[in-house]
């Protein structure tokens, strides 16, 4: 009997040896140029291959990113997206394997006595035991045209692309705690130049009014001094709301209260991330993007789910059999004299369907083409996204230099306006203009500076993030 059963599994594996129907994979030509955009420089550090945390220069930040990847839902349920895809492929999985149940019954069974009336002997109480034990094969579908396997590999692919999608919102929630932190820092700057802006123009209005007491300045001039003092005053509380603002927005993506101090932290920051990347020459190495890696992943599922809808078309085949033993009494059950079995293969054969499968097919070649372009979409969105950033990265420095340069002369030009204003030689307006030239570069020059770091991550997401860590 034993040897019957081994036969029926034996026979379901040997059988199960087919040819994938899908489409032979070949990786599309990526629709972007060979190369990036050249650099004016490439000293510094290669992006490509820079971990977050030496990419982040700021412990403090460092400190956020990691209570983010922890605490933040909508990480976690990318994360759980990639166990649940881990989970339906292992299913799907399972379906190549043939399901083997063990099932037992004792069954007793009889008729009642007819208190002697009937003279039939038929009739007469009696009572017929029974027991089986058997193994089953149930159901099981021999996988001759590779509909099963292709659906394995879609399930499979589907899984690898959780996992890079994982990944992804990993690396785009480091950007975004990032960018939050920068915007902390530049809110907290600015708020700290327009509290000493508005304590000067203070200073100023009250010597401003010491000389209109005195007949030498006129309303004018003090009417002046007021509109910038008010203005320094209203950018004050402006910028404090901003800075709430930013503390609310990296509380949200950190998933919880943040750790006492860190806006003070902020203030204190001087360079939160590393300014000195630079991308390798090939764009290549945008395919390692986990965007892009899933895209792509996505792709190779659909190729394979055209294999599954062309098997469809050919006949399915599944195995049931059955190997055990039966006996009318329990003890005498494994006697080698009782075994039994049994063996049913099944065929079905697609006769008419009213199109449907010839539906399904049209219906898996144009997901495929979807997803075809949504790769190529991916990658020509990496290339704008790096290109844009190296453009940044290739000129702002020459604006930062710039702003420099106009804050000191800016300043120069205050201290000169002051000057002829106490020497008698000009009016307040011209020190009005000065101070306002002054505290407008210096503002220009800390939003270039905001904008040199967050292009710095742009740059470093948009090569991939280095080794952003496992999930």
């Amino acid at each position: 009997m034993k040897h019957i059963f081994v036969m029926t599994a034996a026979t379901a594996f040997a059988l199960t040896g087919c040819v994938s129907m899908a489409p032979d994979y070949e990786r599309p030509d990526a629709p972007i140029a060979s190369s990036l955009p050249a650099q004016t420089s490439n000293v510094g550090v290669a992006a490509a291959g820079l971990g977050w945390r030496q990419f982040i220069a700021d412990p403090a930040l460092e400190g956020l990113i990691d209570t983010a990847l922890t605490n933040n839902r909508d990480l976690r349920v990318a994360i759980l997206n990639v166990q649940a895809a881990q989970a339906q492929y292992g299913i799907t999985r399972s379906q190549r394997f043939p399901s083997i149940d063990a099932q037992g019954t004792v069954t007793d069974r009889g008729l009642f006595e007819d208190d002697g009336a009937s003279q039939n002997p038929a009739l007469q109480a009696q009572s017929v035991d029974q027991a089986t034990a058997q193994l089953a094969v149930t159901a099981y579908e021999l996988d001759l045209f590779g509909r099963v396997t292709s659906l394995n590999r879609a399930a499979q692919q589907h899984y690898f692309a959780a996992e890079e999608n994982a990944r992804a919102a990993q690396l785009s929630l480091i950007g975004a705690v990032s960018n939050g932190w920068l915007g902390l820092v530049t809110n907290t700057q600015l708020l700290a130049l327009a509290q000493e802006t508005a304590s000067s123009q203070e200073e100023s209005l009250n010597l401003t009014r010491a000389r209109l007491e005195a007949g030498i300045a006129s309303d004018l001039d003090y009417q002046r001094a007021v509109t910038s003092v008010e203005q320094a005053r209203a950018d004050t509380a402006r910028y404090e709301a901003a800075v709430r603002q930013s503390l609310n927005a990296l509380e949200l993506l950190v998933g919880g209260p943040l750790p006492e101090g860190i806006a003070e932290a902020a203030a204190e920051s001087e360079m939160s991330v590393r300014l000195d990347l630079y991308a390798d020459q090939s764009s290549d190495i945008l395919l390692s993007r986990p965007d892009v890696q899933a895209a792509e992943n996505t792709l190779r599922a659909a190729n394979a789910e055209i294999g599954a809808a062309r098997a469809a078309f050919f006949p399915q085949i599944s195995l049931t059999g059955s190997a055990g033993y039966a006996s009318t009494e329990l003890d005498n059950l494994f006697s080698s004299a009782n075994g039994v079995w049994s063996y049913g293969p099944q065929v079905s054969l697609p006769i008419f369907s009213g199109g449907q499968n010839r539906a399904n097919l049209r219906l898996a070649k144009t997901q495929r083409e979807i997803a075809l372009a949504q790769y190529e979409g991916a990658i020509q969105s990496a290339f704008r996204e790096t290109a844009d950033a190296l453009a940044v990265a290739d000129t702002i420095d020459d604006q930062i230099a710039a702003l420099d340069r106009l804050v000191a002369a800016s300043e120069r030009a205050q201290f000169l306006s002051e000057q002829r204003l106490k020497d008698g030689v000009d009016n307040y307006l011209s020190v009005l203009d000065a101070q306002r030239a002054v505290y407008q570069a210096q503002q220009a020059l800390i939003s270039a500076r905001l904008e040199r770091s967050r292009n710095a991550v742009a740059l470093y997401l948009a090569l991939g993030g280095g080794q952003a860590g496992s999930i």
